[in-house]
């Protein structure tokens, strides 16, 4: 078995989310005692009680998924002598996700990368005000269609390709107006389903430019190293192996677009026959079989899945 790990992003999220894994595991608890020890705040209570309008906050639901992540890999390592660089030849995360990665294999610490993720999240929920910004589910389309669709609708307001997950699920993102035509436009062309999302800004876009350049000075100021497993980066579809790439990529992802369904492919491509997704949900293990069924897909985020893990 050649395995990648995967981490997931936002849309995850639930409450109750690492409160088993926190009761169960003195490893558990102490990633959640140590992310709001470096934010200053009590989201271990968010993330396990709610209120849920408080964890989907984005600059709250980010570092909670990101804990939860972490969470469970330490405890993978404490109970089942789980090691990520021996076990594993990639790491991958989706969009938020990538930080989840990174912070597995050694890139920044975890407490770093919790600052980083709420920053990230202040940064894009103020990048655009509310109500002008959009993202659109176009469901039964790929990329091409999407790129099409996507140049059609703009006019001379932003519209762009934000994420190509799987085989029929990409999404657009830009300004609201722009989207709502993307949308029409794509039920024109067929799409199964085109409906905007439930989001608090238009994520992977060109608007995300102020949000960029945020995290551009934020991660000039952390240290980081180069990761102990290649990183699959969303922007890319490719591997990296040095810090400094993945200081860059980050800053590109925030714009970028998330290129889920070529980097799972490039992943198969490079020999691996199975991706572990470790985090809170199954969201990457369902997109996983809608790109490649051939591809062994797991997931492991509770003390049940923990258990039987091996």
């Amino acid at each position: 078995m050649t395995r990648a790990i995967v981490f997931p992003g936002q849309g995850s999220q639930s409450v109750g989310m690492g409160k088993e894994l926190a009761d169960a595991f003195p490893a558990a608890r102490a990633v959640f005692d140590e992310v709001d020890e470096a934010l200053g705040q009590k989201l271990s209570q968010v993330m396990f009680d709610g209120p849920d309008d408080e964890l989907v906050l984005t600059e709250n639901t980010q570092p909670a998924l990101l804990a939860a992540s972490i969470a469970v890999l330490r405890v993978l390592e404490a109970e089942k002598g789980f090691d990520l660089a021996r076990q594993a030849v990639f790491v991958a995360g989706h969009s938020l996700g990538e930080y989840s990665a990174l912070c597995a294999a050694g890139t920044f610490s975890l407490a770093d990368a919790a600052r980083l993720v709420k920053t990230r999240g202040q940064a894009m929920q103020v990048a655009v005000p509310v109500g002008e910004g959009a993202m659109a589910a176009l469901l039964g389309l790929e990329a091409a269609d999407a790129e099409a669709i996507v140049t059609e609708a703009a006019g001379d307001e932003v519209c762009d390709f934000a994420n190509d997950n799987a085989s029929g699920q990409v999404v657009v993102s830009g300004s609201k107006a722009a989207v709502e035509r993307a949308v029409d436009i794509a039920k024109a062309k067929g799409a199964k389903r085109a409906v905007l999302l439930p989001v608090s800004a238009p994520f992977h876009c060109q608007l995300m430019k102020p949000a960029a350049d945020v995290m551009a000075g934020a991660l000039s100021d952390v240290t980081m190293s180069d990761p102990v497993v290649p990183l699959v980066a969303n922007v890319t579809a490719s591997a990296i192996t040095s810090a400094d790439d993945a200081r860059r990529l980050l800053i590109e992802q925030v714009c970028g677009r998330v290129r889920w369904r070529e980097s799972v492919l490039y992943m198969k491509e490079c020999g691996v026959d199975n991706l572990l997704e470790i985090g809170h949900g199954k969201v990457l293990s369902g997109m996983t079989r809608r790109i490649d069924r051939d591809l062994a897909s797991s997931s492991v985020g509770t003390p049940e899945d923990i258990a039987a893990f091996s």
